[in-house]
Formats: structure tokens, C-alpha cells, sequence
């Protein structure tokens, strides 16, 4: 009697099975879609973060040393300002002045070349359009000479970092002058 009993509860599985195939081939299809979908989108996902982490250790391998470079930045500037204030080369001066002042030259200039190799760049304003993304205007200064808005004396240069601002450039923007 057992055997018959088992017979009997195995029988209206398959007549299920058997009364709607197309319905569970169809019912299995949509899992499938959907499952494909879910495991499409996880793909998707994870390559968007792998894409945006490594975007953010290029970024932080790039400009982790940004506050280090800005202050080499500022000694490079004062190394400048140092060169600017010496007197001038005259005729029949010492020749020890001569060699100092061509020597802290090959000094900045190479000091300089050390920073560009390591991605830290100047620009001179003068004479550019004035960017507020790379200026800041520490004065304006009536001009008939140069249009609205350029950049006419530098007092310090722009400093980029890997192509991103360090430091900007303090300028004298040119201003119109008044109607006569």
C-alpha cells in the first residue's frame, strides 16, 4: 500500500508538469532574464569601482605631496626675489659678484628644472587674460596700453601641481581707463 500511496503523490507533480510546459519553460526563461540582469548589472557595477578607485589612487598618488610642494613653491619664489634684488651687472664690477649672482641663477635654474621633472610647473601671467582659476587680483590699474582684463605686472607666478593649481599667480589686472 505504500508504494501505491507514493505513486499517488507523485503522480499530480508530474500531471502539473505535464499540463503546463509551456508555462514553466516560460516561467524559467523569465528567471533566467532576470537573473541575467541582476548578474549583468553586478558586472557593470563593479567595473564602474574599479574604474573610480583606481581614478582615486592615480589621483592621490598624484598630488599627496601638494602642501610639500607648495611650500618648495614659495622657497623657489623667495629664491627669485632674491636674484630680482640684486644690483645689476655693471662694468668693471668685482668679479666675486659676478660669479655669486651666476651662480644662485644656476642655482634657481636648476632648482627649477628639479621641480618641472617632478611635475610641479610656473607660468608667468603677464600678459594673459585674467583667470580666476589661476590669478588672484591684488589690485586693478587704470591702462590704455592693454586691453580690460590682462594680467599687466605679476608679483608672484602660478604654481600648478600635475596640471592642478598649487599656488596662483598675485597679479595687477589692467582696467579701462575713465571716459575723457
Amino acid at each position: 500500500m505504500s508504494e501505491n500511496t507514493e505513486q499517488n503523490e507523485t503522480l499530480p507533480q508530474e500531471e502539473i508538469l505535464l499540463e503546463a510546459p509551456d508555462q514553466r519553460i516560460a516561467t524559467l526563461e523569465l528567471e533566467l532574464q532576470e537573473m541575467r540582469d541582476k548578474w549583468l548589472r553586478a558586472e557593470a557595477d563593479m567595473a564602474n569601482l574599479r574604474a573610480r578607485t583606481k581614478r582615486e589612487v592615480d589621483d592621490a598618488r598624484a598630488f599627496a605631496v601638494q602642501k610639500f610642494a607648495r611650500d618648495v613653491a614659495e622657497a623657489a619664489e623667495n629664491l627669485k626675489r632674491g636674484i630680482d634684488s640684486l644690483p645689476k651687472p655693471v662694468e668693471g664690477e668685482a668679479e666675486i659678484v659676478t660669479k655669486m649672482r651666476e651662480g644662485f641663477e644656476g642655482i634657481e635654474r636648476s632648482f627649477v628644472a628639479l621641480l618641472e621633472r617632478n611635475g610641479i610647473t610656473r607660468q608667468d601671467p603677464t600678459g594673459a587674460a585674467f583667470d580666476a582659476n589661476l590669478h588672484q587680483a591684488m589690485a586693478e590699474q587704470e591702462s590704455a596700453e592693454h586691453p580690460p582684463g590682462t594680467v599687466i605686472q605679476a608679483w608672484s607666478q602660478t604654481w600648478l601641481l600635475n596640471g592642478r593649481l598649487l599656488r596662483p599667480g598675485m597679479v595687477v589686472v589692467s582696467k579701462a581707463p575713465p571716459a575723457a
